[in-house]
Protein backbone atom coordinates (compact mmCIF):
# COMPACT_ATOMS: atom_id res chain seq x y z
CA UNK A 1 0.00 0.00 0.00
CA UNK A 2 1.68 3.48 -0.92
CA UNK A 3 2.80 5.97 1.54
CA UNK A 4 2.38 3.32 4.48
CA UNK A 5 4.67 2.73 6.71
CA UNK A 6 4.81 -0.56 9.41
CA UNK A 7 6.19 0.23 12.68
CA UNK A 8 8.56 -2.50 14.03
CA UNK A 9 8.81 -2.31 17.87
CA UNK A 10 12.04 -4.16 19.92
CA UNK A 11 11.44 -3.00 22.99
CA UNK A 12 11.55 -6.24 24.48
CA UNK A 13 14.51 -7.06 22.73
CA UNK A 14 16.93 -4.34 21.22
CA UNK A 15 15.60 -2.41 24.00
CA UNK A 16 16.57 -4.13 26.83
CA UNK A 17 20.71 -3.50 25.60
CA UNK A 18 20.49 -0.23 27.02
CA UNK A 19 22.01 -0.15 30.90
CA UNK A 20 19.20 -0.12 33.45
CA UNK A 21 16.77 -1.67 31.35
CA UNK A 22 15.51 -5.21 32.46
CA UNK A 23 11.92 -6.68 32.43
CA UNK A 24 11.00 -10.22 33.59
CA UNK A 25 9.00 -12.57 31.45
CA UNK A 26 5.82 -11.59 33.23
CA UNK A 27 7.10 -7.48 32.22
CA UNK A 28 7.34 -8.15 28.92
CA UNK A 29 4.19 -10.00 28.23
CA UNK A 30 2.48 -7.01 29.56
CA UNK A 31 4.82 -4.89 27.52
CA UNK A 32 3.58 -6.62 24.64
CA UNK A 33 -0.26 -6.67 25.41
CA UNK A 34 0.01 -2.79 25.85
CA UNK A 35 1.98 -2.37 22.45
CA UNK A 36 -0.83 -4.95 20.68
CA UNK A 37 -3.60 -3.07 21.81
CA UNK A 38 -2.06 0.63 21.32
CA UNK A 39 -1.07 -0.97 17.40
CA UNK A 40 2.44 -1.44 16.15
CA UNK A 41 2.51 -4.00 13.55
CA UNK A 42 5.58 -5.88 14.89
CA UNK A 43 6.59 -6.63 18.54
CA UNK A 44 9.95 -8.06 18.58
CA UNK A 45 9.81 -10.12 21.78
CA UNK A 46 13.50 -11.57 22.34
CA UNK A 47 15.92 -13.58 21.06
CA UNK A 48 15.08 -17.14 21.62
CA UNK A 49 18.82 -18.95 21.29
CA UNK A 50 19.98 -16.34 23.67
CA UNK A 51 18.54 -16.97 27.31
CA UNK A 52 15.70 -19.07 29.04
CA UNK A 53 13.50 -15.78 29.93
CA UNK A 54 12.91 -15.12 26.01
CA UNK A 55 11.99 -18.88 25.36
CA UNK A 56 9.73 -18.80 28.10
CA UNK A 57 8.27 -15.58 26.63
CA UNK A 58 7.74 -17.64 23.45
CA UNK A 59 5.96 -20.40 24.99
CA UNK A 60 3.46 -17.29 26.85
CA UNK A 61 3.18 -15.18 23.86
CA UNK A 62 1.83 -18.57 21.91
CA UNK A 63 -0.59 -19.11 23.75
CA UNK A 64 -2.45 -15.48 23.52
CA UNK A 65 -4.22 -13.70 20.87
CA UNK A 66 -2.87 -11.09 19.17
CA UNK A 67 -5.40 -8.26 17.89
CA UNK A 68 -2.84 -5.88 15.72
CA UNK A 69 0.26 -7.04 16.37
CA UNK A 70 2.29 -9.97 14.93
CA UNK A 71 5.10 -11.36 16.90
CA UNK A 72 8.59 -11.56 16.11
CA UNK A 73 11.02 -13.97 17.18
CA UNK A 74 14.96 -12.47 16.43
CA UNK A 75 17.98 -14.61 15.89
CA UNK A 76 21.31 -14.61 13.53
CA UNK A 77 22.11 -16.33 10.24
CA UNK A 78 23.78 -20.10 10.24
CA UNK A 79 26.82 -20.28 11.25
CA UNK A 80 29.42 -20.69 9.17
CA UNK A 81 29.94 -24.28 7.29
CA UNK A 82 26.43 -25.28 9.21
CA UNK A 83 23.62 -25.60 7.22
CA UNK A 84 20.64 -23.97 8.54
CA UNK A 85 18.60 -27.06 9.44
CA UNK A 86 21.31 -28.25 10.95
CA UNK A 87 22.31 -24.94 13.29
CA UNK A 88 20.16 -25.45 16.82
CA UNK A 89 20.27 -21.40 17.46
CA UNK A 90 18.07 -21.76 13.81
CA UNK A 91 15.82 -24.23 15.35
CA UNK A 92 15.05 -22.48 18.40
CA UNK A 93 13.68 -19.59 15.70
CA UNK A 94 11.30 -21.92 14.62
CA UNK A 95 10.45 -23.52 17.67
CA UNK A 96 9.25 -20.18 19.30
CA UNK A 97 5.98 -20.60 16.91
CA UNK A 98 6.48 -17.28 15.82
CA UNK A 99 4.34 -15.90 12.22
CA UNK A 100 7.46 -13.81 11.55
CA UNK A 101 11.22 -14.02 12.33
CA UNK A 102 13.75 -11.32 12.36
CA UNK A 103 17.79 -12.45 11.32
CA UNK A 104 20.53 -10.61 11.00
CA UNK A 105 23.03 -10.61 8.70
CA UNK A 106 26.42 -9.47 7.55
CA UNK A 107 26.58 -6.05 5.17
CA UNK A 108 30.35 -5.37 6.33
CA UNK A 109 33.20 -6.79 5.06
CA UNK A 110 35.16 -5.57 8.20
CA UNK A 111 33.09 -7.69 10.08
CA UNK A 112 32.66 -10.61 7.75
CA UNK A 113 36.54 -11.35 7.44
CA UNK A 114 37.45 -9.99 11.21
CA UNK A 115 34.42 -11.05 13.05
CA UNK A 116 32.86 -13.53 11.16
CA UNK A 117 36.87 -14.60 10.19
CA UNK A 118 34.87 -16.37 6.72
CA UNK A 119 34.91 -15.56 3.23
CA UNK A 120 32.62 -12.92 1.25
CA UNK A 121 31.16 -15.69 -0.46
CA UNK A 122 30.47 -17.82 2.36
CA UNK A 123 28.22 -14.80 4.17
CA UNK A 124 26.16 -14.39 1.47
CA UNK A 125 25.44 -18.55 1.29
CA UNK A 126 24.71 -17.86 5.21
CA UNK A 127 22.40 -15.44 4.46
CA UNK A 128 20.91 -17.00 1.65
CA UNK A 129 20.72 -20.48 3.54
CA UNK A 130 19.41 -19.07 6.64
CA UNK A 131 16.47 -16.71 4.87
CA UNK A 132 15.33 -19.77 2.56
CA UNK A 133 14.95 -22.59 4.91
CA UNK A 134 12.66 -20.24 7.44
CA UNK A 135 10.44 -19.55 4.37
CA UNK A 136 10.02 -22.90 3.37
CA UNK A 137 8.86 -23.65 6.94
CA UNK A 138 6.13 -20.60 6.24
CA UNK A 139 7.94 -17.98 8.17
CA UNK A 140 7.64 -14.41 7.05
CA UNK A 141 11.45 -13.28 7.51
CA UNK A 142 12.45 -9.89 7.85
CA UNK A 143 16.14 -9.57 7.34
CA UNK A 144 18.01 -7.22 9.52
CA UNK A 145 21.05 -6.23 7.53
CA UNK A 146 23.96 -5.09 10.13
CA UNK A 147 25.94 -2.32 9.53
CA UNK A 148 24.28 -1.74 6.51
CA UNK A 149 25.44 2.18 6.05
CA UNK A 150 28.95 1.55 6.95
CA UNK A 151 29.27 -1.31 4.59
CA UNK A 152 27.88 0.28 2.18
CA UNK A 153 30.03 3.05 2.44
CA UNK A 154 32.94 1.10 2.53
CA UNK A 155 31.92 -1.45 -0.40
CA UNK A 156 28.80 -0.87 -1.80
CA UNK A 157 28.71 -3.69 -4.46
CA UNK A 158 29.36 -6.27 -1.46
CA UNK A 159 26.96 -4.28 0.50
CA UNK A 160 24.32 -4.30 -2.49
CA UNK A 161 24.68 -8.14 -2.82
CA UNK A 162 24.24 -8.98 0.12
CA UNK A 163 20.63 -7.43 -0.16
CA UNK A 164 20.36 -8.77 -3.13
CA UNK A 165 20.86 -12.78 -1.78
CA UNK A 166 18.39 -12.15 0.77
CA UNK A 167 15.96 -10.78 -1.32
CA UNK A 168 16.16 -13.93 -4.08
CA UNK A 169 16.06 -15.87 -0.94
CA UNK A 170 12.53 -14.80 -0.31
CA UNK A 171 13.18 -12.18 2.41
CA UNK A 172 9.69 -9.91 2.57
CA UNK A 173 11.82 -7.20 4.12
CA UNK A 174 15.62 -6.02 4.06
CA UNK A 175 16.18 -3.62 6.56
CA UNK A 176 18.84 -1.24 6.78
CA UNK A 177 20.42 -0.93 9.93
CA UNK A 178 22.75 2.31 10.98
CA UNK A 179 24.13 -0.28 13.58
CA UNK A 180 26.62 2.00 15.13
CA UNK A 181 24.17 4.97 15.04
CA UNK A 182 27.32 7.35 13.11
CA UNK A 183 25.61 8.34 10.00
CA UNK A 184 23.80 11.43 8.40
CA UNK A 185 20.32 11.56 7.11
CA UNK A 186 22.24 12.85 3.79
CA UNK A 187 23.61 9.35 3.89
CA UNK A 188 20.71 7.55 5.37
CA UNK A 189 18.94 8.66 2.37
CA UNK A 190 21.27 8.20 -0.60
CA UNK A 191 21.97 4.32 0.59
CA UNK A 192 18.37 4.18 1.00
CA UNK A 193 17.55 5.43 -2.64
CA UNK A 194 20.23 3.00 -3.96
CA UNK A 195 18.70 0.24 -1.95
CA UNK A 196 14.90 0.64 -3.73
CA UNK A 197 16.35 1.34 -7.03
CA UNK A 198 17.60 -2.41 -6.57
CA UNK A 199 15.75 -4.46 -4.72
CA UNK A 200 12.08 -5.35 -5.31
CA UNK A 201 10.70 -6.46 -2.01
CA UNK A 202 10.21 -4.20 0.70
CA UNK A 203 12.72 -1.88 2.62
CA UNK A 204 13.06 -1.03 6.34
CA UNK A 205 15.06 0.95 8.75
CA UNK A 206 16.68 0.61 12.19
CA UNK A 207 18.60 3.42 13.35
CA UNK A 208 20.77 3.94 16.57
CA UNK A 209 20.92 7.18 18.08
CA UNK A 210 24.70 7.82 19.03
CA UNK A 211 25.19 11.01 17.42
CA UNK A 212 21.59 12.22 18.41
CA UNK A 213 20.23 11.53 15.00
CA UNK A 214 17.95 8.31 15.18
CA UNK A 215 14.35 9.37 14.41
CA UNK A 216 15.73 12.14 11.65
CA UNK A 217 17.76 9.30 10.09
CA UNK A 218 14.58 6.99 10.12
CA UNK A 219 12.12 9.92 8.81
CA UNK A 220 15.39 10.22 5.93
CA UNK A 221 14.85 6.71 4.93
CA UNK A 222 10.69 7.16 5.18
CA UNK A 223 11.01 9.79 2.88
CA UNK A 224 12.59 8.19 0.23
CA UNK A 225 10.29 5.07 0.46
CA UNK A 226 11.10 2.87 3.76
CA UNK A 227 7.91 1.02 4.60
CA UNK A 228 9.30 0.01 8.02
CA UNK A 229 10.66 1.97 10.84
CA UNK A 230 12.79 -0.12 13.67
CA UNK A 231 12.50 1.30 17.26
CA UNK A 232 11.83 0.99 20.63
CA UNK A 233 8.96 2.80 23.47
CA UNK A 234 11.17 5.91 24.86
CA UNK A 235 14.34 4.86 22.41
CA UNK A 236 15.51 2.37 25.15
CA UNK A 237 18.48 0.78 23.55
CA UNK A 238 22.48 0.06 23.97
CA UNK A 239 25.01 2.86 24.19
CA UNK A 240 23.07 5.77 23.87
CA UNK A 241 19.63 4.22 22.60
CA UNK A 242 17.59 3.29 19.56
CA UNK A 243 14.97 5.31 16.93
CA UNK A 244 12.60 6.30 19.73
CA UNK A 245 8.73 5.60 18.54
CA UNK A 246 7.44 8.11 20.39
CA UNK A 247 8.73 10.61 18.72
CA UNK A 248 8.78 8.65 15.17
CA UNK A 249 5.40 7.89 14.98
CA UNK A 250 3.59 11.23 15.13
CA UNK A 251 6.15 12.31 13.37
CA UNK A 252 5.59 9.74 10.29
CA UNK A 253 1.71 10.53 10.50
CA UNK A 254 1.33 13.90 12.00
CA UNK A 255 3.99 15.81 10.38
CA UNK A 256 4.54 13.46 6.61
CA UNK A 257 0.87 12.59 6.57
CA UNK A 258 2.52 8.99 5.85
CA UNK A 259 -0.20 5.98 6.75
CA UNK A 260 1.06 4.07 9.80
CA UNK A 261 -1.31 3.63 12.36
CA UNK A 262 -4.98 5.27 13.03
CA UNK A 263 -4.95 8.55 14.85
CA UNK A 264 -7.37 7.69 17.57
CA UNK A 265 -4.57 5.06 18.86
CA UNK A 266 -1.94 7.92 18.58
CA UNK A 267 -3.94 9.71 21.23
CA UNK A 268 -2.47 7.20 23.34
CA UNK A 269 1.01 7.89 23.09
CA UNK A 270 1.48 9.46 26.26
CA UNK A 271 0.13 6.51 28.23
CA UNK A 272 2.23 4.16 26.04
CA UNK A 273 5.41 5.95 27.20
CA UNK A 274 4.20 6.33 31.00
CA UNK A 275 3.39 2.47 30.99
CA UNK A 276 6.34 1.13 29.46
CA UNK A 277 8.59 3.62 31.62
CA UNK A 278 6.60 2.48 34.97
CA UNK A 279 6.88 -1.52 34.05
CA UNK A 280 11.07 -0.48 33.71
CA UNK A 281 10.91 1.01 36.50
CA UNK A 282 12.78 4.42 34.98
CA UNK A 283 12.17 8.31 35.89
CA UNK A 284 10.45 9.18 32.85
CA UNK A 285 12.72 11.95 30.48
CA UNK A 286 10.43 14.75 31.04
CA UNK A 287 12.29 16.63 28.02
CA UNK A 288 11.13 13.92 25.16
CA UNK A 289 9.76 15.52 22.12
CA UNK A 290 5.99 15.04 21.50
CA UNK A 291 5.05 12.75 24.88
CA UNK A 292 7.30 14.74 28.16
CA UNK A 293 6.12 16.79 30.47
CA UNK A 294 8.01 19.94 29.58
CA UNK A 295 6.91 18.70 25.61
CA UNK A 296 3.91 21.72 25.78
CA UNK A 297 5.09 23.23 28.69
CA UNK A 298 5.06 27.37 28.83
CA UNK A 299 7.43 29.78 30.67
CA UNK A 300 8.11 32.93 29.39
CA UNK A 301 5.82 35.91 29.30
CA UNK A 302 5.42 36.57 26.07
CA UNK A 303 4.32 33.08 24.94
CA UNK A 304 2.15 32.40 27.33
CA UNK A 305 0.28 35.41 26.37
CA UNK A 306 0.37 34.36 22.34
CA UNK A 307 -0.83 31.10 23.77
CA UNK A 308 -4.09 32.27 25.51
CA UNK A 309 -4.87 33.76 22.26
CA UNK A 310 -3.71 31.58 19.53
CA UNK A 311 -2.11 28.43 20.94
CA UNK A 312 -0.31 27.31 17.79
CA UNK A 313 1.59 30.47 17.76
CA UNK A 314 3.81 28.79 19.92
CA UNK A 315 2.63 24.87 19.61
CA UNK A 316 3.49 22.71 16.70
CA UNK A 317 0.73 20.67 17.15
CA UNK A 318 -2.32 20.20 19.46
CA UNK A 319 -0.39 18.53 22.68
CA UNK A 320 -4.21 16.56 22.29
CA UNK A 321 -3.41 14.20 19.71
CA UNK A 322 -0.57 12.41 21.50
CA UNK A 323 -2.19 12.01 24.88
CA UNK A 324 -0.29 15.31 26.41
CA UNK A 325 -1.42 18.46 27.75
CA UNK A 326 -0.25 22.33 28.02
CA UNK A 327 1.21 22.95 30.93
CA UNK A 328 1.77 27.00 31.96
CA UNK A 329 4.56 27.71 34.44
CA UNK A 330 4.59 30.13 36.68
CA UNK A 331 8.07 31.63 37.83
CA UNK A 332 10.13 34.75 38.24
CA UNK A 333 9.76 34.93 34.19
CA UNK A 334 5.90 35.17 34.43
CA UNK A 335 3.51 37.62 32.91
CA UNK A 336 0.19 37.96 34.02
CA UNK A 337 -1.21 35.34 31.36
CA UNK A 338 0.86 33.03 33.32
CA UNK A 339 -0.85 33.23 36.37
CA UNK A 340 -4.01 33.57 34.44
CA UNK A 341 -3.84 30.55 32.85
CA UNK A 342 -2.07 28.48 35.66
CA UNK A 343 -4.95 29.30 37.75
CA UNK A 344 -7.50 28.28 35.21
CA UNK A 345 -5.25 24.99 34.81
CA UNK A 346 -6.19 24.82 38.64
CA UNK A 347 -10.12 25.54 38.60
CA UNK A 348 -9.49 29.04 40.29
CA UNK A 349 -11.59 31.32 38.46
CA UNK A 350 -9.46 34.69 37.90
CA UNK A 351 -9.23 36.56 34.23
CA UNK A 352 -7.20 39.27 33.09
CA UNK A 353 -8.88 41.77 34.69
CA UNK A 354 -9.24 40.25 38.32
CA UNK A 355 -7.79 43.12 40.41
CA UNK A 356 -5.55 41.03 42.49
CA UNK A 357 -3.74 40.32 39.59
CA UNK A 358 -0.83 42.91 39.61
CA UNK A 359 -0.19 41.61 43.41
CA UNK A 360 -0.37 37.86 42.92
CA UNK A 361 2.20 38.23 39.55
CA UNK A 362 4.13 40.75 41.97
CA UNK A 363 4.45 38.08 45.19
CA UNK A 364 5.63 35.02 42.77
CA UNK A 365 8.38 36.82 41.47
CA UNK A 366 9.05 38.17 45.26
CA UNK A 367 9.00 34.17 45.98
CA UNK A 368 11.14 33.02 43.47
CA UNK A 369 13.65 35.24 44.17
CA UNK A 370 13.88 34.09 47.64
CA UNK A 371 14.37 30.60 46.61
CA UNK A 372 11.04 29.04 45.97
CA UNK A 373 10.14 26.94 42.63
CA UNK A 374 6.60 26.61 41.93
CA UNK A 375 6.88 24.85 38.72
CA UNK A 376 7.15 21.73 41.00
CA UNK A 377 5.09 22.84 43.97
CA UNK A 378 1.62 23.53 42.37
CA UNK A 379 -0.09 23.34 45.62
CA UNK A 380 1.84 25.89 47.14
CA UNK A 381 0.90 28.36 44.35
CA UNK A 382 -2.43 27.38 44.37
CA UNK A 383 -2.17 28.61 47.98
CA UNK A 384 -1.21 31.47 47.58
CA UNK A 385 -3.04 32.66 44.67
CA UNK A 386 -6.26 31.72 46.37
CA UNK A 387 -4.92 33.65 49.43
CA UNK A 388 -4.50 37.08 47.28
CA UNK A 389 -7.56 36.99 46.08
CA UNK A 390 -9.59 36.35 49.34
CA UNK A 391 -10.86 32.68 48.76
CA UNK A 392 -9.06 30.84 51.55
CA UNK A 393 -10.78 30.87 55.48
CA UNK A 394 -7.16 29.83 58.00
CA UNK A 395 -8.54 25.87 58.69
CA UNK A 396 -6.51 25.90 61.66
CA UNK A 397 -3.26 28.12 63.12
CA UNK A 398 0.28 27.08 64.59
CA UNK A 399 0.23 28.62 67.91
CA UNK A 400 4.02 26.78 68.67
CA UNK A 401 5.89 24.01 68.05
CA UNK A 402 8.92 22.08 68.98
CA UNK A 403 11.45 19.20 67.68
CA UNK A 404 13.89 17.46 69.41
CA UNK A 405 16.28 14.13 69.43
CA UNK A 406 17.66 12.15 71.63
CA UNK A 407 19.56 8.91 72.06
CA UNK A 408 22.78 7.04 72.50
CA UNK A 409 25.22 5.35 69.86
CA UNK A 410 22.72 2.55 69.44
CA UNK A 411 19.30 4.27 68.91
CA UNK A 412 17.79 7.63 68.73
CA UNK A 413 14.25 8.99 68.17
CA UNK A 414 13.48 12.77 66.90
CA UNK A 415 9.76 14.15 69.16
CA UNK A 416 7.73 16.68 67.86
CA UNK A 417 5.35 18.75 69.88
CA UNK A 418 2.56 20.95 68.44
CA UNK A 419 0.03 23.65 69.47
CA UNK A 420 -2.26 23.99 67.28
CA UNK A 421 -5.89 26.44 67.53
CA UNK A 422 -9.31 25.20 65.81
CA UNK A 423 -11.56 28.53 66.30
CA UNK A 424 -11.45 28.78 69.85
CA UNK A 425 -10.34 25.00 70.55
CA UNK A 426 -6.56 23.96 71.17
CA UNK A 427 -4.72 20.72 70.08
CA UNK A 428 -1.55 19.99 72.11
CA UNK A 429 0.10 16.57 70.67
CA UNK A 430 3.69 14.93 71.10
CA UNK A 431 4.54 12.57 68.43
CA UNK A 432 7.63 10.09 67.74
CA UNK A 433 9.16 10.09 64.03
CA UNK A 434 11.76 8.09 62.25
CA UNK A 435 13.60 12.11 61.69
CA UNK A 436 12.27 15.39 62.37
CA UNK A 437 10.12 16.11 59.81
CA UNK A 438 8.55 12.84 60.03
CA UNK A 439 7.80 13.63 63.46
CA UNK A 440 6.56 16.94 62.32
CA UNK A 441 4.38 15.35 60.39
CA UNK A 442 2.86 13.10 62.68
CA UNK A 443 2.31 15.27 65.47
CA UNK A 444 0.42 17.77 62.90
CA UNK A 445 -2.04 15.56 61.49
CA UNK A 446 -2.60 13.81 65.26
CA UNK A 447 -3.39 17.20 66.41
CA UNK A 448 -5.67 17.60 63.19
CA UNK A 449 -7.54 14.55 63.30
CA UNK A 450 -9.75 15.36 65.83
CA UNK A 451 -11.00 18.40 63.70
CA UNK A 452 -10.53 16.93 60.33
CA UNK A 453 -10.95 13.12 60.39
CA UNK A 454 -10.54 13.47 56.39
CA UNK A 455 -6.39 13.83 57.14
CA UNK A 456 -6.53 10.31 58.23
CA UNK A 457 -6.39 9.68 54.75
CA UNK A 458 -3.19 12.08 54.15
CA UNK A 459 0.25 10.30 53.50
CA UNK A 460 3.73 12.15 53.14
CA UNK A 461 5.02 10.13 49.79
CA UNK A 462 8.35 11.91 48.81
CA UNK A 463 10.76 14.26 50.30
CA UNK A 464 12.95 16.57 48.58
CA UNK A 465 15.80 18.99 49.59
CA UNK A 466 17.88 21.30 47.69
CA UNK A 467 20.46 23.47 49.63
CA UNK A 468 20.09 26.69 47.21
CA UNK A 469 23.42 29.09 48.07
CA UNK A 470 25.82 26.92 49.37
CA UNK A 471 28.80 28.98 47.67
CA UNK A 472 27.84 31.76 49.09
CA UNK A 473 27.18 30.67 53.04
CA UNK A 474 28.57 27.61 55.02
CA UNK A 475 27.25 24.46 53.92
CA UNK A 476 24.94 24.22 57.16
CA UNK A 477 23.57 28.08 57.17
CA UNK A 478 22.20 27.73 53.73
CA UNK A 479 19.26 28.87 52.33
CA UNK A 480 16.99 25.44 51.90
CA UNK A 481 14.72 24.53 49.92
CA UNK A 482 12.01 21.79 50.60
CA UNK A 483 9.65 19.83 48.08
CA UNK A 484 6.84 17.39 49.29
CA UNK A 485 4.65 15.54 47.90
CA UNK A 486 1.45 14.45 49.69
CA UNK A 487 -1.18 12.18 49.26
CA UNK A 488 -4.68 11.10 49.99
CA UNK A 489 -5.09 7.78 48.01
CA UNK A 490 -6.46 9.14 45.09
CA UNK A 491 -5.24 12.59 44.28
CA UNK A 492 -1.41 13.83 44.68
CA UNK A 493 0.12 17.15 45.35
CA UNK A 494 3.30 18.99 46.04
CA UNK A 495 4.24 21.78 48.44
CA UNK A 496 7.63 24.02 48.72
CA UNK A 497 8.95 25.33 51.75
CA UNK A 498 12.66 27.58 51.80
CA UNK A 499 14.77 28.96 54.66
CA UNK A 500 17.60 28.98 56.06
CA UNK A 501 16.79 26.37 58.64
CA UNK A 502 15.49 22.99 57.20
CA UNK A 503 12.75 22.46 59.70
CA UNK A 504 11.21 25.82 59.45
CA UNK A 505 11.28 25.35 55.33
CA UNK A 506 9.62 21.99 56.13
CA UNK A 507 7.44 22.68 58.06
CA UNK A 508 6.81 25.40 55.46
CA UNK A 509 5.64 22.86 53.33
CA UNK A 510 3.97 20.63 55.65
CA UNK A 511 1.44 23.01 56.51
CA UNK A 512 0.41 23.92 52.78
CA UNK A 513 -0.02 20.24 52.45
CA UNK A 514 -2.55 20.15 55.34
CA UNK A 515 -3.96 22.89 54.49
CA UNK A 516 -4.61 22.66 50.88
CA UNK A 517 -5.80 19.37 51.12
CA UNK A 518 -8.67 20.81 53.62
CA UNK A 519 -9.09 23.51 51.07
CA UNK A 520 -10.23 20.79 49.01
CA UNK A 521 -12.79 19.57 50.78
Amino acid sequence: MKNFVEIYDTTLRDGTQGEGVSFSVADKIRVAEKLDSFGVHYIEGGWPGSNPKDIEFFKEASKRKWKNSQIAAFGSTRRKKVAAKDDPQVKLLLDAKTPVVTIFGKTWLLHVKEVLRTSPKENIAMIADTISFLKKNGRKVIYDAEHALDGYKDDSEYAMATWIAAEQAGADFVVLCDTNGGSLPSEVSHITSEALKKLSCKVGIHTHNDIGLGVANAIAAVEQGASQVQGTVNGYGERTGNCNLTSAIPNISLKMSRRCMPKARIKKLRDLSSFVDEVANLIPDNRQPWVGGTAFAHKGGMHVNAVQKIAHSFEHASPEVVGNKRRILVSDLAGRSNIVMKAQEMGIRINNDTPELKEILSKVKEQEHLGYDYEGAEGSLALLIRKAIGRVEPAFYLDAYHVSMRGDSHDHVCEATVKIRVGDKTAHTVADGDGPVNALDQALRNALRGFYPILKKVKLTDYKVRILNSSRAFGTAAKTRVLIESTDGKDRWYTVGVNENIIEASLQALLDSIELRLLKK
